[in-house]
């Protein structure tokens, strides 16, 4: 049966590693894209759309590919024309993850079992809309419902962290933590850094007129942020540079870029590349993880991101080179004894064999210190999350793995966490079928427990 208790399930032990050991735990959502303040208004959704399709480019790229018109994906057409949109778009969508997400999230929050098409989409709108005016489906309600322990959202370094702090006042089911995103310290190329640079002076209150007062600032951030429990920062890194010049000096590029003037390539990279070496500095002196997010091609459709701006569906996956200029900015923070917990996830799945080999030359005391990111983006299916979770196995230590994330900005996606715990219960028990490992419910126990939850509490030190 479609989504029944055992779907994902194929076999005996696969159903009790999840039903015994893998339902149950608690969820710790270590990297998403909530908002702090929706989560702290803690306000009804006006409708299943707003719930369902606002900001979830996931589902916009396949409205698209079914030939949904604009207008009905991100454009002014009414909440129940796109939530139409949606369901005649679903029943095309058999073999795509989306297509058991989106029952499953019918399934576990709304209690209904109706298959998603546009025969039922009149009841659905109705139904739907009804439960989300009821107490336990505000934003706050949902994350308890799934029982989540901590969320850790993604804040830029200029954040002042208000609502982080009103929640740790207020909400005691859940913990929302803040995530240092410093990426647009690091863009001195970007037009508009100069800006940047003129938020960072307001957060510290202090003048930034070199490049020593700027590292002062990101320094003084780091320390606000976990001051607020911040653990883990997260970069968005997809093209990867590293660059050593003597001949280059810091303060001066960093006075030119001040000035206004246009930047060579090589300093551009210089910079960045020194800017990244000192946070991993800091962080490492915090105690915190990093997370490195490569190999995303951004903004494709220029005639689109003109129109939508960015986040909108139209990212690709690169294919560049990767595997050198990680090393040496793994060896330069290494080689001064800072090189912090690291995750390295790549949107480019071809990248993971050659992840799984570097990070094993860094490997240090601890668990696992610098792990391979669970299936990303493109890669959270089922087919991804296999591929990754053989990888990291095949080079590694699959008992110390962190396990999954949501990365996403819905409230309804937790039941990703049902979906991986499910494929992984699923890959385990066909290892054991196949004669690798022993059927023995005592070893497989801790396993399921670690990867599923219990490393990711113990990993990141919250």
């Amino acid at each position: 049966m479609f989504l029944n208790e055992n779907y994902l399930l194929p076999n005996e032990i696969a159903q009790t590693l999840y039903h015994e050991y893998a339902k149950e735990l608690p969820i710790i959502d270590y990297h998403c894209h909530l908002d702090p303040k929706e989560i702290y208004e803690d306000r009804p959704f006006k409708t299943i759309t707003e719930a369902w399709l606002s900001g979830d480019h996931y589902k916009w790229r396949l409205m698209r590919a079914c030939g949904v018109p604009e207008e009905a994906i991100t454009g002014n057409a009414s909440d129940y024309e796109k939530f139409l949109a949606w369901c005649q778009t679903v029943p095309k969508l058999v073999g795509n993850p989306l297509y058991s997400w989106t029952h499953l999230e019918l399934k576990r929050f709304f209690a209904i079992d109706l298959p998603v098409t546009e025969e039922n989409a009149e009841t659905l709108w109705r139904l739907c809309n009804e439960k989300l005016q009821q107490k336990d489906f505000t934003r706050r309600a949902l994350i308890a419902r799934s029982n989540v322990e901590i969320v850790c959202t993604t804040d830029d370094p200029v954040d002042d962290l208000h609502y982080h702090h009103q929640l740790s006042q207020t909400e005691q089911r859940f913990r929302v933590l803040p995530t240092f995103r410093p990426d647009k310290a690091l863009q001195i190329d970007h037009p508009n850094f100069l800006t940047y640079v003129t938020k960072l002076e307001k957060s510290v209150e202090n003048a930034i007129t070199t490049y020593d007062a700027f590292l002062r600032a990101l320094r003084d951030r780091v320390t606000y942020f976990h001051q607020l429990h911040c653990r883990l920062s997260d970069h968005a890194l997809d093209t990867l540079v590293y660059a050593a010049d003597e001949q280059l000096s810091l303060e001066a590029i960093f006075a030119k870029a001040l000035a206004g003037e246009s930047l060579e390539e090589n300093e551009v990279s210089f910079f960045k590349t020194n800017v990244l070496v000192e946070l991993m500095k800091l962080y490492h002196e915090h105690g915190w993880t990093m997370q490195l997010h490569v190999h995303a091609y951004r903004n494709c459709n220029q005639r689109m991101f003109e129109r939508l701006g960015p986040d909108t569906g139209y990212d690709g996956i690169n294919d560049q080179p990767l595997t050198q200029n990680l090393q040496k900015l793994l060896n330069a923070a290494d080689a001064q004894d800072h090189l912090p917990q690291t995750i390295l996830y790549s949107l480019n799945p071809n990248d993971y064999d050659a992840l799984v080999a570097l990070m094993g030359c860094f490997q240090q005391e601890g668990n696992n210190k610098l792990q391979l990111g669970s299936g990303w983006w493109y890669n959270d299916t089922r087919a991804g999350m296999r591929h990754q979770l053989t990888k990291f196995a095949d080079g590694s230590v699959i008992f110390n793995f962190v396990g999954m994330l949501t990365d996403s900005r819905s409230f309804l996606s937790y039941t990703r966490h049902e979906y991986f715990r499910r494929v992984f219960c699923e890959w385990l028990a066909e290892i054991v079928v196949r004669g690798e490992a022993p059927a023995d419910l005592r070893q497989l126990k801790p396993l399921v427990e670690n990867v599923c939850y219990q490393n990711a509490n113990n990993y990141f030190k919250f």
